[in-house]
């Protein structure tokens, strides 16, 4: 066929190695390594394509190298030279503070590295960590080595830093105490200094931008003295005859100051403070005998008998009995069964006292003359319970007092509301019974203990306690539906329980007490009791009012609360005679 003039003829060529491949003739080649593949060039628009991403990549880091360089220059410039200037805190001192007589009991020692107190114990070796100068150290606290003192300070936690050596909290912080409450004006006010680095973190230059404010001293009511000889009075009665606690309070029953307010057992402010000792912190929380429990404020125990001035002040006002009436105790009372006439529920008196009177009564600690005014019996009638809660809780007893260092918890006061609420039972005069003489459900605090007697002695005023020296004075209220008299009455019960009753340990030759002692029974075995001792001092013109308190003894033990507030006693007559003058 003739070739058309003009037409591009397509020209096919045909490699040698192309010819009779088949199937069957196929050599033996490497698919894996390409061999026996035919080669196919790269499209242009494959190319054009990756040309183009390199193309606008190097365009976008040109636009950014321009913002950076030119546009914003002159701004990261500034930030740049602001970034090497760091503000470091310059530690304000923590305020110190002083019991009554100005003796220091919590301070700062010389300055010390405040490392230790880091997060991380391996401190990072990164060019970004900031390699701080001598300055950067927290004073240590340091507390009194006295003892029974830890609850009434407390105890602080340390500025606190990361693993590059930033400071995410850079104030002490009140943990517990008074270092807790009056955390705020203990602080004082840290200041600043600008610190200038270079790239490896090194100071290059620094300078004070704000001095530090010292934190105000605080100076407590507390004498640290007799605070610490009761503490250690009332260890050692506790550790001699096995009772687990107990807790101690002085306190004047003139402006509401309180002389000691102590608790066993205790935990270390210097070791819950400095942390340096992760055995002793350990062994403290784990402790089963509960030292960070304040026994004095948030303790709740059963009273028994100390409320018994409180039940014969109820029964004088109500009229209900006069002070000179006579009742004839055999040592029981029995009450007939309401649904039995066989039967009958009898209530003992822990002895007979034979014919008493008020005074007697409070003195010799009369069950069954207090039941008998509790709750009736025969010709004579009682309070009630209604009357009982009235008047106790007059006295705080029961209640949450106002806002204050030593406010603790409220406590119960036994009444067929609370009984109901508790276990869906009905009250009996039983019932009454046992709370005009302390026990049942009856709980309190010594704290409120120990203000409600300083009521009686100061002839109705209840105070609001205070951890403050000279503060002034805080009163709750003024029990005015109470004569004068009947708090004589009561005074005079108090004052014979020295000479002559349950209290007559207490029966010094230095000064005259009036005192009131409780055993309470624990459980449904009884066989473990709190032991009490209240009441003031001098009994002519009461100035301190006092309670102790040993938790959880056995309860054939013969020695208590009295024979370590008798301990301590002798230890002022001997060290501190001016509370006696």
């Amino acid at each position: 066929m003739p070739w058309r003039r003009g037409r591009r003829r397509r020209v096919t060529e045909i490699a040698p190695d192309e010819v009779l491949i088949d199937s069957s003739n196929i050599p033996q080649f490497d698919t894996t390594q390409f061999e026996g593949r035919l080669e196919k060039s790269i499209s242009k628009i494959t190319l054009y394509g990756v040309g183009g991403i390199f193309l606008l990549i190097a365009l976008v880091a040109l636009v950014q190298a321009w913002n950076l360089q030119i546009a914003k220059g002159d701004e990261y410039r500034d930030r740049s030279e602001r970034n090497s200037l760091r503000p470091v805190p310059v530690f304000a001192g923590r305020g110190v503070i002083t019991d009554r007589n100005g003796s220091l009991i919590a301070w700062n020692t010389p300055i010390e590295a405040i490392d230790a107190h880091a997060d991380d114990d391996s401190q990072s070796s990164s060019s970004t960590t900031l390699k701080l100068s001598n300055e950067d150290t927290v004073a240590r606290r340091q507390y009194a080595t006295s003892t029974g003192l830890s609850h009434v300070l407390g105890y602080v936690q340390y500025p606190s830093k990361d693993k590059n050596g930033f400071y995410y909290q850079d104030d002490f912080k009140g943990i517990a105490g008074v270092e807790q409450y009056f955390d705020s004006s203990l602080q004082g006010v840290n200041g600043s200094r600008l610190v200038e680095i270079d790239a490896h973190g090194d100071i290059v230059s620094e300078n004070i931008v704000r001095p530090p404010q010292q934190g105000a001293t605080v100076t407590l009511s507390i004498d640290s003295r007799v605070q610490s000889a009761l503490y250690d009075s009332i260890r050692t009665i506790a550790n001699q005859v096995g009772f687990s606690g107990g807790a101690g309070i002085i306190m004047d029953v003139r402006t509401g100051e309180l002389m000691a307010l102590t608790s066993y057992p205790e935990y270390s402010s210097q070791i819950m403070s400095d942390k340096t000792d992760s055995t002793a912190v350990r062994a403290s929380l784990n402790n089963p005998d509960l030292p960070f429990l304040n026994r004095a404020v948030d303790g709740l125990y059963t009273p028994g008998s100390i409320v018994k001035p409180f039940i014969a002040l109820a029964a004088l006002t109500e009229d209900t009995i006069d002070a000179s009436t006579n009742i004839v105790t055999t040592g029981s009372i029995s009450i007939p069964n309401p649904y039995d006439d066989t039967k009958s529920t009898i209530f003992r008196d822990w002895k007979n006292h034979g014919t008493i009177n008020m005074r007697q009564a409070l003195a010799f600690s009369s069950d069954v003359y207090f039941y008998t005014i509790g709750g009736g019996y025969k010709d004579q009638k009682g309070l009630g319970i209604v009357k009982i809660d009235q008047y106790l809780k007059m006295f705080g007893l029961g209640e949450l007092m106002p806002e204050s260092f030593a406010q603790g918890k409220a406590g119960t006061v036994p009444t067929p509301d609370w009984k109901k609420k508790t276990f869906n039972e009905d009250w009996y005069l039983g019932n009454t019974y046992h709370t005009a003489i302390g026990q049942y459900g009856f709980q309190i605090t010594p704290i409120q203990m120990v203000r409600a007697i300083a009521a009686i002695a100061n002839n109705g005023t209840l105070l609001v306690p205070s951890i403050i020296k000279d503060q002034e004075l805080n009163t709750e209220r003024f029990i005015g539906a109470i004569r004068s008299e009947d708090f004589q009455v009561i005074r005079e019960g108090m004052r014979l329980g020295a000479l002559e009753g349950t209290g007559k340990a207490l029966n010094v030759p230095f000064v005259h007490m009036a005192t009131k002692t409780g055993t309470a029974e624990l459980g449904v075995s009884k066989d473990k009791v709190n032991s009490w001792v209240t009441g003031f001092w001098p009994y002519e013109e009461p100035h301190y009012a006092f309670v102790v308190m040993l938790e959880k003894g056995s309860v054939h033990n013969l020695i208590g609360a009295a024979a370590a507030m008798r301990q301590q006693l002798d230890w002022m007559n001997e060290h501190t005679p001016e509370y006696f003058k």
